[in-house]
């Protein structure tokens, strides 16, 4: 009796069975693998630590997808990877990892963590732990079996405690220990599960879905720049068409935050829509290896709730660059509340909204001006999309693209051109009266000075 209480009150430790498999059954291009990652675990090796690649640079090179970071684990503390290492330095509080600066790379070093008691808050979470152990102990805290892969490129092993390996060929996102409590622990790793379940592929394991929905709420409690970050993750993954279909599929379907939000409306909607579309381009972009722009695809995001503000500021009565200028405003007072969004990428979106009345206006020096401002491109950009949907005339964005690619002469031609089609009396805004003129009141005639006689 007194031993089955015990098991109960005490956590049970997992039996782990490593597994080292060599290069004949992982197969890892090395031609995919850092220099600067290589380097980092040569040197910690020859000081006499020991040193892995770890994590989801494991698992994509196992799926022949090349990483875009590498990340290190390693038993040295932080302080014994600064020695190691003059360009470096120890980062965060409730993990204490190492950034080494390695040529043009920075390479994000972690000590192995410990089966030790971390700090939690009055909801579980994690919000101390820098308990340092084995490799073993290590991969006991990692989220997912696809995540808890060491590889040493030194000797070409890869090394295996929860079957990631076999979870990968057969494409699984499994979690690691009691998915209930680890959601707890952390429960960003919910929008993780949504993340890498959309950019893999993977079917998500019974036991780690099963408590998706009822630890979801969980994430409200989360700050801000933490949340702003994973949805970072996940919209520039490459893959986020697809993740939007996770949310659902999973089950995380309460209010977490505004940009959560906005996502799964996207997602659930049958037509097309300029999230959706914004976010087809930038995934095309993102496997090309092209730039993209947070600013724009944000805008894209939260354009229909602009857009919506925006018409029922002008059915109320308002003119058009006014109502827009309110929905915006009104937008921004909500974000300001604590969206987690930097004021870089805020700035952005707005510059973005606030140059789309303005393509109405393409007569004189005013297209000139617009063509003329930093944030033009991603102003036409957005029009393109928002023809697509039929917001604009095709016509309109056609204008627009023969007079950006045009010569003086030609813009100065199709500038003049308008004035002649629409008249003088054209409206100066989309929506907005003609402009009445002015009638100039008769000058008095000023009484004639009196002469001397």
């Amino acid at each position: 009796m007194l031993k089955k209480l015990w098991h109960k009150m005490m956590p049970q430790k997992r039996k782990l069975h490593k597994k080292v498999l060599p290069f004949s059954e992982h197969h890892i291009d090395a031609g995919m693998l850092s220099f600067a990652a290589e380097k980092v675990i040569t040197r910690l090796q020859q000081a006499g630590y020991e040193a892995y690649i770890v994590g989801g640079a494991v698992r994509d090179l196992l799926l022949g997808i090349e990483p875009k970071d590498f990340d290190v684990a390693t038993n040295a503390t932080p302080e014994e990877v600064r020695k190691v290492f003059r360009r470096s330095r120890i980062i965060g509080r409730r993990f204490q990892i190492v950034h080494v600066m390695m040529g043009p790379e920075t390479i994000e070093v972690t000590t192995f963590r410990g089966a030790g008691k971390a700090q939690h808050n009055e909801h579980g979470r994690i919000m101390k732990d820098n308990t340092y152990g084995t490799m073993e102990e290590d991969a006991l805290r990692r989220d997912f079996t696809c995540n808890a892969l060491y590889y040493d490129p030194i000797h070409r092993q890869v090394i295996d405690f929860h079957n990631g390996f076999e979870d990968i060929r057969a494409r699984k996102l499994v979690m690691i220990g009691d998915a209930a409590e680890r959601y707890q622990e952390d429960p960003v790793r919910i929008l993780r599960a949504v993340r890498l379940s959309g950019k893999l592929g993977f079917e998500v394991s019974e036991e780690t879905l099963a408590p998706i929905a009822e630890c979801a709420p969980r994430l409200r409690h989360e700050p801000v720049a933490r949340l702003f970050d994973e949805i970072m993750k996940l919209l520039f993954s490459g893959h986020a068409r697809s993740c939007l279909q996770q949310f659902d599929k999973l089950g995380v379907t309460t209010d977490i935050h505004p940009l959560i939000s906005a996502l799964q409306r996207a997602g659930k909607d049958k037509q097309p829509n300029i999230a959706t579309l914004s976010l087809k381009n930038t995934d095309e972009r993102l496997r090309a290896d092209k730039s993209v722009s947070v600013g724009f695809v944000l805008a894209a995001l939260l354009w229909p709730d602009v857009n919506r503000r925006w018409q029922q500021r002008q059915k109320s009565g308002e003119r058009s660059v006014a109502a827009l200028n309110g929905a915006i405003a009104d937008l921004r007072d909500d974000m300001e509340k604590g969206w987690g969004v930097p004021q870089r990428f805020a700035s952005t979106m707005r510059e973005i909204w606030v140059l789309q009345p303005q393509f109405d206006n393409r007569r004189g020096a005013r297209p000139f001006r617009l063509l003329s401002q930093e944030r033009f491109r991603a102003a036409y950009d957005f029009l393109v999309l928002r023809a697509q949907l039929g917001e604009v005339d095709q016509e309109l964005v056609d204008w627009w693209t023969a007079f950006q690619h045009a010569d003086d002469l030609s813009r100065q031609q199709m500038a003049e051109g308008q004035a002649q089609v629409h008249g003088k009396n054209q409206p100066q805004q989309d929506g907005e009266a003609p402009k009445k003129k002015r009638r100039r009141k008769p000058r008095r005639k000023k009484p004639a000075a009196p002469t001397a006689e």
